[in-house]
């Protein structure tokens, strides 16, 4: 089997206010620098209001050229490919589980022949069958406008297990003062802190906690909790910059 592209054994994890880390540098150099050169232009990105002013391409923004543009370049065909594998599935709920963040999700427990034998097994009893879906991955280029872009903070949707974010930057084309970090907050009113369902808190409503920066060659990850707040507070870049990222969430198919 070929070695992975993604670098688990650099994940470093924190565990407040919710699960969530940094694996840096993710890619190996050159790999990382044929995806940044090869990153996709704006004019397929579709743009969606609902957390912000988000840009995205992907298998539900603008499909035909996501699959077109994944097939027409070797570096993100071979990122892409390894990510929907469960080769890469396991290998990050493995990584979690090794720094003690246990889903309880595993390659044996959500293999097909032992969701035949739980369905068998029900059948046997006289119960009707709950099918259990897989675990797969879904893939998506993101982008921010640097001068005004914004998250509002969520938590994400509840089929969501896990989310990594990996920053796509040139080593210097990004200034700290801009923003662009991760932020990791916590509700100023703690009866919004019980937040499963993923219910938008202006962010003058919420606290940081921690924020990860924008960094190149680095990937943030974080578990799907009932309080796991995140957003990007509005940026102040230059016009004509843009906060490119790679967004890879772990949920049921």
């Amino acid at each position: 089997m070929a070695s992975s592209p993604i670098r688990f054994s650099n994940l470093k994890m924190e565990y407040s206010p919710y699960p969530f880390g940094v694996i840096a540098p993710v890619f190996d150099e050159a790999l990382y620098s044929e995806l940044l050169d090869t990153f996709p232009p704006m004019e397929l990105f579709q743009f969606h209001s609902k957390f912000g002013n988000k840009y995205s391409l992907s298998e539900k923004s603008n499909r035909p050229q996501y699959e077109k543009f994944i097939a027409s370049h070797p570096a993100w065909r071979q990122v892409h490919s390894y990510v929907k594998s469960d080769d890469f599935v396991f290998s990050v709920l493995d990584a979690l589980r090794n720094r003690n963040v246990d889903l309880g999700l595993s390659r044996a427990g959500q293999s097909r022949a032992k969701r035949v034998r739980k369905t068998l097994k029900s059948l046997m009893q006289g119960k009707l069958p709950t099918v259990e879906r897989p675990l797969y991955s879904r893939f998506e280029f993101s982008a921010l406008p640097a001068d005004g872009g914004i998250v509002i903070p969520h938590t994400d949707s509840p089929g969501k297990f896990v989310t990594i974010v990996f920053s796509m930057v040139k080593p210097g084309d990004w200034t700290d003062n801009w923003g662009g970090g991760t932020d990791l907050l916590v509700a100023k009113d703690v009866t919004r802190s019980y937040n499963f369902m993923n219910a938008q808190v202006p962010y003058e409503e919420t606290d940081t906690v921690a924020t990860v920066p924008y960094k190149t060659n680095q990937a943030m990850i974080f578990v799907k909790t009932h309080n796991s707040l995140h957003g990007v507070r509005k940026m102040v870049g230059p016009e004509g910059a843009v906060r490119r990222t790679l967004t890879v969430v772990i949920e049921r198919g």
